[in-house]
């Protein structure tokens, strides 16, 4: 399976930046306003019955208001009016409902649990060996970003991590490092994202 770029992959990540929480998301690589249907809008009765596993694993970090719609607007608007291209994430519904589903499969929290990966306030990773260790559990490498070190911090800080996938959602390699990290996220999440340099990693614990 080539691992080259190709137009309408989606790719699914989970995101901690700066707050550790369980987090996922869909997009496609034909994010671009000549493939997407910006005017279709994001309507939260579609998604309704989807609430209470949308607030577990796709919170806005951001807002904090219980009932804000705002991170779910945006990825609609960003990345799942895009993605709807494909037949399996032609809704709203199906494109929320297919992120989780691929979320819960996954299961990327526990799996980085299982291998001893696991949030501390004072141990660092090696950016390989969580990139081959995860590799090895899931048959293709992941795109791992981080945010830089900020003034008087000498580490990177584990930012995010993308599972990519084929036009019929099955595993495959990311891209290789070199390629910016800008957009992935939800709004405002992944702005100052970068592919980590390899090198220590540090992953915070929940504040």
């Amino acid at each position: 399976m080539s691992s080259a770029p190709e137009e309408g992959f989606p790719r699914f990540f989970r995101a901690h930046p700066r707050l550790t929480s369980p987090f996922c998301s869909l997009r496609s690589r034909a994010d671009r306003a000549d493939s997407c249907n910006r005017s279709w809008p994001f309507k939260l009765d579609e998604i309704k019955d989807l609430m209470q596993d949308m607030k577990m694993y796709w919170p806005d970090l951001l807002h904090s208001s219980p009932n804000s719609t705002f991170l779910w607007k945006h990825e609609w608007a960003k990345h799942g009016t895009c993605a709807a291209q494909l037949d399996a994430l032609g809704s709203e519904r199906k494109y929320f409902g297919k992120a989780l589903d691929l979320y819960r499969a996954l299961a990327l929290n526990s799996m980085l649990q299982k291998l001893g990966i696991l949030p501390s306030g004072g141990n660092y990773y090696q950016v390989s060996d969580i990139k081959d260790a995860l590799t090895s559990l899931y048959g293709v490498a992941p795109k791992i970003q981080c945010l830089p070190p900020e003034q008087g911090e000498e580490v990177q800080l584990l930012g995010q991590i993308e599972l990519c996938f084929t036009r019929d959602l099955q595993l495959r390699g990311c891209a290789e490092p070199g390629e910016p990290a800008g957009g992935a996220g939800g709004a405002g999440l992944a702005q100052d994202l970068e592919v980590c340099k390899d090198g220590p990693v540090f992953y915070p614990p929940p504040p």
